[in-house]
């Protein structure tokens, strides 16, 4: 069982490359496989019809419990299957034991429609505070990193989110409509003005790593479930971005916060976006 961060630092430093095989042999043994060749029995539906699952997302997350388990001992997973099934276990991210927080297809929707855009995601966690993350990225073959203090980077190359162009509208990725409740578009309704290009979200992990490459300004989301969010939000923090809830702390992984919220690519561009979706002008 892990004790103390220090000693967690100390797996991340023998393991992260563990951790790193571990997500690539998931994508590889039960994502890519099933990559525009899905059956319809592969395929199931959750809450509703925009809500899917497949058989790879089931697979490859019971891989990676199995695998990422073994490797921290004492510690426990998180994700997203596994919390539709029971959603007791999401109480886990409330606990100092160190959490493991799973989204084994993130942008499932593309997944199913061969789209590529999709990834896998995976985040270690203790207490609340975020302090790895894996944001892969199989049809494409990108692999992007973060450890807490010690920056993000993308297939090895650091990454700096930088800041936005002057004077150019800014590009903010939202919650998809298909996926937002009435209420929640109201809440989103003030990104709709000037100097601003809101546009909808595909996969959250590709949206956060499109933020902390600096090739999209922000992202606002209106739902908080933290295997969607976790690994973005560390890898745009290391990359030099912020992310900020209604109320103006940053969003919380153990849940509560103020929506919708913001991750963007540096500080001002995070509180112009909050002041957009508190219908404050972007103060």
């Amino acid at each position: 069982m892990i004790e103390d961060t220090e000693t967690i630092d100390e797996f991340l430093d023998r393991h992260a490359d563990d951790v790193e095989e571990a997500v690539r042999k998931a994508a590889a043994a039960e994502i890519m496989p099933r990559f525009r060749r899905l059956a319809a029995h592969e395929v199931d539906q959750k809450a509703g019809p925009h809500d899917l699952v497949t058989d790879a997302d089931r697979l490859a997350e019971q891989y990676l419990t199995e695998v990422l388990g073994a490797l921290l001992p004492g510690s426990v997973v998180v994700g997203e299957e596994a919390v539709h099934a029971n959603p007791a276990s999401y109480e886990a991210l409330q606990g100092d034991t160190p959490v493991w927080i799973v989204d084994p297809v993130d942008g499932t929707r593309q997944f199913v429609h061969g789209d590529p855009g999709f990834c896998t995601l995976v985040a270690l966690a203790r207490n609340g505070v975020l302090l790895a993350s894996w944001t892969y990225a199989p049809a494409r073959d990108q692999l992007a990193t973060a450890v807490r203090g010690r920056g993000a980077f993308l297939d090895g190359e650091r990454l700096y989110a930088g800041v936005p162009e002057p004077g150019r509208d800014l590009q903010v990725a939202t919650s998809h409509p298909d996926y937002t409740t009435d209420d929640q578009k109201r809440g989103l309704l003030g990104l709709w003005t000037d100097g601003v290009a809101p546009r909808p979200c595909g996969s959250a992990g590709l949206e956060y790593l499109a933020v902390a490459r600096g090739e999209l300004d922000a992202v606002a989301f209106s739902w908080e479930a933290a295997w969607d969010h976790a690994a973005g939000l560390l890898l745009v923090e290391e990359a030099g971005g912020a992310h900020l809830t209604l109320t103006g702390e940053p969003f919380r992984i153990t849940g509560g916060n103020t929506l919708p919220f913001t991750a963007a690519r540096d500080t001002a561009t995070a509180r112009r976006v909050r002041g957009l979706l508190a219908g404050e002008g972007g103060v």
